[in-house]
């Protein structure tokens, strides 16, 4: 029998290439591909699994720089400044975090990806112009090495009593 763990295992390394990826799943688990979108859809709306997304290597699609903006922003205007970033299609993510003044204000951070350092620093002054007086403080972090960006990974089950 085909447990919800069976299908977390095989998904979590990601979806197959191929024209019918959940067709591909459900064979090599031998399930109806049915019956498996209904276990995914479940699983979904019970909260074992919070979404199915794409997570690109940026510097494979051409994009070889990164940079972290974080911003300084009065508290009442987080949750709108942090909307209208994210629907942005140059912030790839965006969300809210804690500041530590006086050494750092920021409590806004969103990610932007480019080709160059001119693509970069002109999505970066489109931002900006956006908010205009609303930010108080803002800088601008560059990634210098990619790290490995993964979630919680459930062990075949031929490793867990080992």
């Amino acid at each position: 029998m085909v447990t919800d763990q069976d299908i977390i295992r095989i998904m979590q390394a990601g979806l197959p290439l191929c024209p019918e990826p959940y067709a591909s799943i459900a064979a090599s688990l031998e399930l109806d591909e049915a019956e498996l979108l209904r276990r995914i859809d479940a699983m979904l709306r019970q909260g074992t699994i919070r979404r199915i997304g794409l997570v690109p290597n940026h510097y494979r699609i051409g994009y070889r720089y990164n940079a972290m903006t974080v911003w300084a922003l009065d508290e009442d205007r987080i949750d709108a400044v942090g909307e209208l970033f994210g629907a942005q299609a140059s912030v790839s993510h965006c969300y809210k975090r804690p500041s530590y003044p006086p050494g750092w204000p920021y409590n806004l951070f969103a990610m932007v990806h480019g080709r160059g350092l001119d693509e970069i620093n002109d999505k970066i002054a489109a931002l900006k112009k956006l908010i205009g007086d609303d930010c108080r403080q803002s800088d601008v972090l560059f990634s210098e090495k990619i790290l490995k960006k993964t979630g919680i990974r459930l062990k075949n089950r031929s490793s867990e009593h080992a």
